[in-house]
């Protein structure tokens, strides 16, 4: 994969709510609403990569679905990041080349609020099927998807207005949607759409109006250094088409030290054994000479690495930036990255999806569980 969108949504609380509204008793009287929207869409794949260039003959559009779960205060976690919404989404998109073909996916996303609720950004994350992908003998010219089920990401900032009239609303603004198998089997270019977006809301609740719970004066958090272990584990492949997929596996160690209710920072290590390096070692050495590569080189790497948690509710997003410190085999060169989700289960055991890449250049998709101690 040559290119990757990378997410961290920085957010904040902005302004306060209408008075108006009839408090409920209680978090499960009348405190959800549910809305949902449907949005047609219509842009352009970027030239991200040269590579991909034949790829791009026409407009690529489609159509995103959204189901959506208003939260009002009821855990902490939803007044600090200014009441977001929780929920579903479903996209669909029609590359117009048959060469790509198209992209079904479905979608986790939240909505986060600015601007008096007028703005509103989204971030989903979810699994597409593509239609038509690479195939040596029938498709040979996608190189962007080399297997039917890719990773997916979109973004989207909207103008949002719900309500305007007996529970419609609208919404119109841009979209980023971003396709691809994170190497897990090669070839894997990936694309990047630009959208134009407009589309309606709907309230399923019948406009109901429920006030924002504030809590005044909360205490500061305060917590001591805690210590990390993880094990990720997942398959890749080179970008050579055909050297085959193989597991990795990934040991981590790393104290974090929590600074506020949402962020924490990191610093730790990574040791890396990743087998496809193996294939690659023996293929250089056989196939390059002039790379002069010996078959013996150690495969092995080691990292150490800072990183930044951003908590949001059990879940959160990671982002970690790292350094080989053991680094036998020259592979897309020593400075690397990794960014996803982390979900806690009680208080020492978390599992965690995440995204390990050397710049824009994806290496592999990583399942990991870790514990805090």
């Amino acid at each position: 994969m040559k290119q990757r969108l990378f997410f961290i949504a920085i957010l904040g609380s902005v302004l306060g709510f209408s008075q108006e509204q009839e408090i409920p008793k209680t978090p499960q009287q009348n405190g959800k609403r549910y809305v949902m929207d449907a949005n047609e869409f219509y842009g352009s794949i970027l030239l991200h990569n040269p590579d991909i260039s034949h790829l791009i003959s026409h407009h690529a559009g489609g159509l995103i679905v959204g189901y959506n779960r208003k939260t009002y205060g009821y855990k902490e976690w939803e007044e600090l990041y200014n009441y977001p919404d929780v929920g579903f989404s479903f996209v669909y998109q029609d590359m117009n080349n048959t060469t790509l073909g198209r992209n079904f996916g479905l979608y986790a996303h939240y909505n986060f609020y600015f601007l008096k609720r007028y703005l509103q950004f989204r971030f989903g994350q979810g699994i597409a099927f593509n239609t038509n992908p690479y195939d040596k003998n029938d498709n040979f010219r996608n190189n962007a998807y080399g297997s039917s089920f890719l990773s997916s990401t979109y973004l989207m900032l909207n103008f949002h207005k719900e309500n305007v009239v007996k529970g419609l609303g609208f919404k119109a603004g841009i979209s980023v949607i971003h396709y691809s198998n994170a190497n897990v089997k090669a070839p894997n270019t990936s694309t990047n759409t630009f959208a134009l977006n407009a589309g309606l809301t709907y309230d399923l609740d019948g406009g109901k109006t429920i006030e924002y719970l504030h809590t005044p004066n909360r205490e500061k958090v305060s917590e001591p250094i805690h210590y990390n272990l993880v094990f990720r584990t997942g398959v890749n492949e080179s970008d050579i088409i055909g050297s085959g997929q193989y597991p990795f596996y990934i040991f981590s160690a790393y104290a974090d030290k929590r600074l506020t209710r949402k962020s924490a920072l990191q610093i730790g290590t990574d040791v890396f054994f990743s087998n496809f390096l193996k294939e690659l070692i023996r293929y250089q050495s056989i196939a390059f000479p002039e790379y002069n590569v010996s078959a013996e080189t150690d495969f092995k790497r080691v990292g150490l690495f800072l990183g930044h948690e951003l908590f949001i509710n059990k879940m959160s997003i990671i982002a970690q930036l790292g350094y080989y410190i053991y680094y036998p085999f020259d592979f897309e060169g020593q400075v690397y990255n990794r960014v996803g989700m982390k979900r806690s289960f009680g208080k020492k055991v978390f599992g965690a999806i995440t995204l390990k890449s050397h710049g824009a250049k994806a290496e592999a998709v990583e399942f990991g569980v870790g514990v805090r101690l």
